[in-house]
């Protein structure tokens, strides 16, 4: 399959509203990216439509058409009926003329090719009364039993699309004419990929729109009402059947639209509870007139009905009829890659996400899944991962940050903005001599400690950071660091319980104090020491010199 639905990563927010969304589940979560698988993609648009980053886009096949443009071929438009809905007032022929300054030959409303292809159905219910007959004009219902309800494809009318068998017929009055349908599907531009050489290219409204307004071209209302036009009704629910001249006896007519209606359908048919049925089927709610490009830019479902309904006739367009040959086309089943897990490979990641007993399994959907064993067996294929659980990540969160808050040796606080306890944590009960938790909480802070930090840094916006406060009451020193989170509107103050250290500090300086007064009384008595010898020396030196003198001069008297 072509990529015709693509992500735009720099968008995408990993919100998981498109896997919540997605019918089929077929997108895969990697590295924070959603992605497309296409295998098992029906390409409903939903992950388009509701993506509210628009990390979904549709790939546009403007420069296609462009070329087709430039080829020299006559390039004929044809125009699905819910154009009637998209563009208010205006008739095939202004589209026509607008179309034209584009540079295309001619266009044909694709209500053409409905009013063949209501006619094969009618053929085949009378002539080969199949006990179950399923519309195959909406390519995302055909690929949905193709994909996800391979076993009824028999029931699937082996009929082309409308836009094909016009895309035929005009192929079938001007043979070297090349055909592009326009319309509000994403889905159809891989139909006309798939099946070559019918219909050349695809384009949405929203890309006919741009296309206008990039040449300046403005629409001209010009509202037209023909009566050979009931065909007209296809884009609506149930158009199909209102389109119908004779209905078979015994057949019950059915309309079914919505992703989930068309599910519950198959499901209701694969178990064999459904027989002698006629079933047009849709996968938009509403029909066409729902498709994701109408439901994204002109989501009006009463008023694009009524104007489908007023533009309609009564009667059926005048067609050459397609032979059966002509009108068939090869729906085979689309096979998934996907492996299937065991139950103990299910009942391993089960455990993995904490969800160990069948209470645990909450099946709340936040992830994009309907169930959690689901959701299991997506992780198993590689199209998930447990981050995807939010129950998961919440207890995971909680038990990790419990952890932390109840192991810290940091004592914890935590106000609200009326200076309310909000949280305390064992170690913060400690430094305080608080019996428990429960005691506080709710309680003014003022009870256990001194307002004045919280006040201020709730008033100037600016933090303490490892402010050392002697908590008199408490016979504590702690540094303490105080915080205001403006976005949660909480204060929380961490204090690091330094008493210890500051005793230790002090009882240092004291050894040091008296060391240094030892040190001294001993300095003091070894300088007294010193100087009586010194003196002592002194007068004995004195002694010696006048002994000696005397000698001296007697000698030499002598």
């Amino acid at each position: 399959m072509a990529e015709f639905l693509r992500l735009k990563k720099s968008n995408c927010k990993n919100c998981y509203k498109c896997i919540r969304h997605c019918p089929v589940k077929s997108i895969r979560f990697s590295a924070g990216q959603a992605n497309i698988v296409g295998n098992e993609c029906i390409l409903c648009g939903q992950c388009f439509v509701v993506c509210p980053q628009n990390a979904k886009e549709i790939a546009d096949g403007t420069e296609t058409v462009k070329v087709l443009l430039m080829s020299g071929e006559p390039v004929i438009a044809s125009i699905a009926p819910s154009f009637v809905a998209n563009y208010d007032g205006i008739g095939i022929r202004a589209l026509e003329k607008a179309l034209k300054k584009l540079g295309f030959f001619m266009a044909e409303e694709t209500a053409v090719g409905a009013t063949i292809v209501k006619n094969e159905y009618q053929r085949i219910l009378h002539e080969e009364k199949p006990s179950i007959l399923i519309s195959s004009c909406c390519h995302s219902a055909n690929l949905l039993i193709q994909k996800h309800f391979p076993d009824t494809l028999p029931f699937l009318a082996p009929v082309v699309s409308p836009m094909q068998a016009h895309c035929l017929d005009i192929k079938k009055r001007y043979p070297n004419a090349k055909t592009v349908f326009i319309g509000p599907c994403v889905a159809k531009k891989d139909e006309a990929d798939y099946y070559k050489g019918i219909t050349d290219a695809v384009l949405t409204f929203e890309e006919l729109s741009k296309w206008f307004e990039r040449e300046g071209i403005t629409l001209e209302p010009e509202h037209e009402n023909i009566e050979e036009s009931k065909a007209r009704l296809f884009p609506t629910s149930g158009g199909i059947l209102k389109t119908m001249d004779v209905r078979e006896e015994g057949y019950t007519y059915l309309s079914v639209d919505g992703i989930e209606n068309c599910i519950a359908a198959l499901e209701d048919i694969r178990a064999g509870r459904v027989s002698n049925c006629f079933i047009e089927m849709s996968v938009c709610a509403g029909s066409c007139i729902g498709g994701p490009v109408m439901e994204k830019y002109h989501r009006s479902p009463l008023s694009n009905t009524i104007a489908v309904n007023k533009y309609a006739g009564t009667k059926d367009f005048p067609v050459d009829q397609a032979s059966k040959k002509e009108l068939h086309k090869d729906l085979t089943q689309i096979l998934s890659k996907a492996s299937v897990p065991t139950e103990s490979e299910i009942m391993s990641i089960l455990r993995k996400m904490g969800k160990t007993r069948k209470e645990d399994e909450l099946n709340c959907g936040c992830c994009g899944y309907d169930t959690c064993r689901k959701k299991a067996v997506a992780i198993f294929q590689g199209k998930a991962d447990m981050t995807m659980c939010l129950p998961f990540l919440k207890d995971k969160a909680e038990s990790f940050s419990d952890n932390i808050i109840n192991n810290t040796p940091n004592g914890i606080l935590v106000l609200n903005e009326d200076f309310e306890v909000q949280q305390i944590n064992k170690a913060a009960c400690r430094i305080m001599n608080i019996r428990s938790a429960s005691d506080v909480l709710g309680e003014q802070v003022i009870r256990i400690m001194d307002p004045k930090d919280f006040m201020d840094v709730k008033n100037t916006g600016a933090s303490i950071r490892d402010r050392r406060t002697y908590l008199a009451e408490y016979k504590k020193y702690v540094d303490e660091t105080i915080i205001y989170d403006h976005e949660f509107k909480v204060i929380m103050c961490i204090m690091r319980d330094v008493t210890e250290q500051v005793d230790e500090h002090e009882r240092k300086e004291l050894i040091n104090r008296k060391t240094v007064e030892i040190a001294d009384k001993v300095v003091d008595k070894q300088m007294r020491i010193v100087q009586e010898i010194a003196l002592l020396l002194g007068e004995t030196a004195a002694e010696t010199k006048i002994a000696l003198t005397k000698l001296k001069e007697s000698m030499t008297d002598e």
